[in-house]
């Protein structure tokens, strides 16, 4: 049985882990309320948003229609893997980590898979086993629509130009502090419309009256639309990390007191025994002078 100094200095670093793990708790509970209320108050105009450019898009004819919805044969693809640049929230960054790799290895087997990784924690790993064309850990240092706009015109640029034939965005979707979904989400080309089950795709079109030309409302929706589709996802992504790490810390203070609690057990079982044995040596001993 380990001596009563060393499980004391055990009770004392338990102790002081338990103190920085409920602390983390806090303050990422604080941080997400802040989180959460900006990615509520953003989804309705997201998501209404998103459904109005791929209406737009189906009214398209071939001469109007905007390169960002060009359907190619998928030859190469880009992954932009969305994680933090802080660890200690359980599986937050590892599973974006796992689904980018499964994008690579299996859904697109024998294309080209590059990636773009927003966040330091999906850098270091993806870079190790594929090819990461740019980071951007700062991103999340002052997270603002001028900032997330400048990375989706480099993702539009990339597709347009024809250096990538689909750009897929892999994150984790804010459900609740304890939930956390990872989402498989494409960026381009733009998505049709989904038809309504049960009714044939032509009866979900949508008949608009364009004011000003069609050529002017996809020049300045469509780019508008994919830089809030990446704003979203990158709020998303903040919320759900703060929601991650709150569990994460709580577990870990939980699973701290357990220990600790164990240990002081275990410490008073020792000193229990000692005391007994100093006993048994004082009363040996009187009965030997005795003798």
């Amino acid at each position: 049985m380990a001596n009563l100094k060393e499980i004391r200095n055990r009770i004392s670093s338990v102790g002081s882990t338990m103190q920085i793990t409920s602390a983390m708790k806090m303050v990422s509970a604080a941080k997400l309320k802040k989180a959460q209320d900006a990615i509520t108050a953003m989804r309705p105009y997201s998501e209404k948003l998103t459904e109005l450019l791929q209406n737009l898009s189906a009214t398209l004819d071939a001469d109007t229609g905007s390169k960002y919805s060009e359907q190619r044969e998928v030859n190469k693809v880009l992954v932009v893997a969305i994680t933090s640049n802080r660890g200690l929230a359980g599986a937050f960054n590892t599973n974006v980590i796992k689904e980018s790799r499964n994008l690579a290895a299996n859904t697109y087997a024998g294309k080209q898979v590059d990636f773009m990784t927003l966040g330091k924690k999906g850098n270091d790993i993806l870079k190790k086993t594929g090819n990461v064309i740019e980071n951007n850990n700062g991103i999340f240092d002052d997270l603002s629509f001028d900032t997330t706009a400048e990375i989706a015109e480099k993702l539009m640029l990339l597709f347009s130009e024809g250096k990538y034939d689909k750009i897929i965005l892999v994150y984790n979707n804010f459900k609740n502090a304890a939930t956390q979904v990872v989402m498989t989400e494409q960026f381009l080309p733009i998505l049709p419309p989904k038809p309504i089950e049960g009714q044939e795709a032509k009866t979900t079109e949508t008949f608009y009256i364009f004011e000003p030309s069609k050529e002017e409302i996809v020049e300045a929706l469509i780019p508008k639309s994919l830089k809030t589709q990446l704003f979203k996802g990158l709020r998303d992504s903040v919320a759900s990390e703060h929601g991650a790490r709150m569990t994460a810390m709580h577990k870990a203070t939980d699973n701290a007191t357990e220990l600790r609690d164990a240990l002081k057990l275990q410490y008073n079982k020792a000193r229990q025994a000692a005391i007994t044995n100093e006993i048994l040596e004082i009363v040996g001993g009187a009965e030997a002078l005795a003798g």
